[in-house]
């Protein structure tokens, strides 16, 4: 079974600040055993998933709500400048089935949401945000499957594979580039 989720938000959205937001269940890390009957309580928080970010943060109300304790302190970097803060090991799970049982991350002041999801969870799997029929899409899946890479994509097939509301009329050029005719070439019945 592939581990993903997929969020459609209605319009081609230019801002997505507010917008990749998930549910999210956290709790505190553990060793999964074969039969998953040891996995803690999750309780239910809000996360923004973030490319800029380098790693996972939680704010406190996270760290109290579960009773988590520190394991050691970090140095980190954000627009505000520098600071040491708590690091606490967790479990997460982003439904339907996305999940990690032992992550490091840091606390940190976030407004709006519980939980900023970064590259060290993005980058295990495959993200991606399409604009198209109207719609954004945001996916994700956790281990990549395969490849992407469009570049290569448009040199194996000769052009941008078609959407629909994008066909050439039969008497506008043809999308391959050939000079001709979108009846006379790919057009042709």
């Amino acid at each position: 079974m592939e581990k993903a989720f997929t969020v459609k938000y209605k319009g081609l959205k230019t801002e997505l600040k507010t917008e990749l937001k998930t549910k999210c269940e956290v709790c505190e890390a553990f060793v999964p055993n074969a039969d998953e009957t040891n996995i803690p309580v999750l309780k239910d928080f809000v996360a923004l998933w973030d490319i800029g970010a380098t790693g996972t943060v939680i704010t406190r109300n996270v760290a109290e709500q579960l009773g988590l304790k520190p394991v050691s302190k970090a140095k980190v970097f954000h627009v505000d400048g520098e600071s040491y803060v708590n690091v606490y090991m967790i479990g997460i799970r982003i439904p339907p089935d996305v999940g990690f049982s032992s992550l490091r991350v840091t606390e940190g002041v976030l407004t709006g949401i519980d939980v900023l999801i970064g590259m060290d969870i993005i980058s295990q799997g495959d993200f991606s945000i399409t604009n198209s029929g109207g719609l954004t899409t945001f996916s994700f899946q956790h281990s990549a499957t395969h490849c992407i890479d469009f570049v290569e994509e448009m040199k194996e097939n000769g052009h941008t594979p078609l959407i629909a509301e994008k066909i050439p009329g039969r008497n506008d050029l043809c999308h391959c580039g050939s000079g001709k005719k979108y009846k006379h070439c790919h057009g042709k019945k």
